[in-house]
């Protein structure tokens, strides 16, 4: 199939200028697929050049972030904190904002909501929560985007990496497994990048939560082999 028809609707990418969103934009303008990023500062925005639209919002500004989603048929978050306390803690992007992302999603007709979330999201006890919480936090926007997303036509794809690396993506057999069984392990961002893309029309994908984790290095023709391993 020609890549250019596998997706023809608009993706916002919130989170666009760290280094999994990049990512994301990456693969997604490999595919063709218009992308609007949304950034909080214009000038951010220049490492992608002009093959984007921008959209300047904080996520904490309810219309800014509805604006920002005009006229997108599908989110891909890869939104992520990066301070304990403030606008740019777990409780007010990892969490709140994801939410309010996922609310102005639904309520603006998008139609599939991508997310990059953590292994361990479901084990407070996990080091990585000590980072303010960190993986409680993303677990309380999985359960809001599940319940959001999976009525009214909608769906969602919820990635859960482990420790996250760089890389090209396509070079390493993936390990994927669902019910946050995984304690530890490493995941290209390319990959994960790479399987919220794919999501966007692999019918398997719609409505799964799913971990992964890289194996050996192998080259992969595709990733959508790894949407046939989940369950239902």
């Amino acid at each position: 199939m020609d890549r250019n028809t596998l997706y023809s609707g608009k993706v916002l990418v919130a989170g666009a200028t760290g280094k999994t969103g990049q990512w994301v934009v990456r693969r997604l303008q490999h595919y063709g697929i218009p992308v609007r990023v949304m950034v909080r500062s214009a000038e951010k925005a220049k490492i992608f050049g002009g093959g984007v639209e921008i959209a300047v919002a904080h996520v904490q500004n309810e219309s800014e972030v509805a604006d920002a989603l005009k006229g997108c048929d599908a989110v891909i978050s890869a939104l992520g904190s990066s301070s304990f306390f403030g606008e740019a803690s777990p409780a007010e992007v990892d969490r709140d904002g994801v939410i309010r992302l996922a609310d102005a999603a639904a309520a603006a007709g998008v139609k599939h909501f991508g997310l990059v979330s953590s292994i361990a999201v479901t084990k407070w006890f996990h080091p990585l929560n000590l980072f303010a919480g960190v993986l409680s936090m993303k677990h309380a926007a999985e359960e809001h985007i599940r319940e959001v997303f999976s009525k009214n036509g909608r769906s969602y794809t919820i990635v859960r990496p482990g420790g996250l690396k760089d890389g090209e993506p396509l070079m390493h057999r993936l390990h994927v497994d669902q019910g946050d069984r995984l304690w530890n392990g490493w995941t290209n961002r390319s990959d994960v990048a790479e399987l919220l893309v794919i999501s966007l029309w692999n019918r398997k994908a719609g409505n799964k939560t799913f971990e992964v984790i890289s194996e050996g290095e192998e080259t992969q023709e595709s990733l959508e082999r790894y949407y046939d391993r989940l369950s239902q």
